[in-house]
């Protein structure tokens, strides 16, 4: 029988009971579901699952996200839609992408289609003298929507917000990252995109900050002063530690996170000779906005269904 054990902070839930390696019951997809929408991030322990299993898994929560043109040959093999993130180098060469997310962001909202949930599977996790290192930090933007002032959520109510992958890449690589500019080719496949700067979770109808400072550039119709203003107050407030949870990896760990109401930022404290390596499905959000995804299980709190920002 599937057990979601809530942890002590503002985010994160222990799911066992369930084997990924096998398809889920109906039931304990949707419970999985609801409990994503809950707790934010879900761990499931001792779950060494391969590719084929990660991708069918994934594949439950929505359309997978392939690799963009310059990035193809960092997927496992035969799996296009499984990613490896890893700072191993093997004959010369780095197996997989070698510096992925060492800063606060939100996977895909860079995408027209937003994205829904990662899962990652932890496949070598980096140790020294005991210690884990290479931890995924988390905080919560629907706990933060609820703690803003009232005229903060007033004033943005209605507001949107440009999204840009350049913005992110430009990041890591001003911070030593040896990854080559986007091309012209890159680029325009995924071109900047506008979302909400509030957003309606479809699972729980509650609200959540659809803003991150790793793809977020400006707050749609304002001058350049105010939104940087404003998008500075919110990523502070959003980064406060009351709202962050750490998760410490173990080897079989399988780790789903709702990008609808988190951020994450990957911890670089280990060298490239301390060995991480993860294999990860990045979901889209084009079926959690349907009514239909869990049929009337997906209404919120407020008994409405939510609908898809277009």
């Amino acid at each position: 029988m599937i057990r979601i054990e809530r942890g002590s902070a503002t985010l994160g839930a222990i799911v066992t009971g369930v084997d990924l390696a096998r398809p889920l019951a109906d039931g304990d997809f949707a419970a999985i579901v609801h409990g994503l929408a809950d707790y934010g991030v879900l761990c499931f322990p001792d779950q060494p699952i391969e590719a084929a299993a990660l991708r069918a898994f994934s594949s439950r929560f929505g359309g997978l996200q392939g690799m963009s043109s310059g990035n193809k040959d960092r997927c496992e093999p035969g799996f296009p839609e499984v990613s490896i993130l890893s700072n191993v180098i093997e004959n010369g060469h780095p197996i997989g992408i070698p510096d992925a997310g060492q800063d606060w962001h939100t996977d895909m909202t860079y995408n027209r289609i937003m994205g829904y949930v990662n899962v990652l599977v932890a496949k070598q996790v980096p140790i020294r003298n005991g210690k884990v290192l290479g931890a995924t930090e988390f905080t919560d933007t629907q706990a933060a929507y609820e703690g803003l002032p009232a005229d903060i959520k007033a004033r943005l109510a209605d507001a949107t917000a440009t999204h840009d992958w350049n913005r992110f890449h430009e990041i890591m690589r001003a911070k030593g990252s040896t990854r080559p500019a986007l091309t012209e080719t890159q680029r325009r496949e995924r071109p900047p995109v506008s979302h909400p700067v509030f957003l309606t979770h479809p699972v729980n109808g509650r609200k959540v900050i659809y803003v991150n400072p790793g793809f977020t550039e400006s707050i749609d119709g304002m001058g350049v002063e105010e939104s940087a203003r404003l998008l500075h107050f919110l990523f502070a407030h959003v980064l406060q530690p009351r709202y962050r949870y750490s998760h410490q990896w173990t080897v079989g760990d399988v780790l789903v996170w709702d990008h609808l109401r988190t951020w994450h930022c990957a911890i670089g404290d280990y060298t490239a000779h301390e060995h991480r390596l993860m294999k990860r499905c990045q979901v889209l959000a084009d079926r959690v906005f349907d009514p239909s995804f869990l049929g009337d299980n997906t209404r919120g709190s407020d008994g409405v269904s939510a609908r898809a920002p277009a």
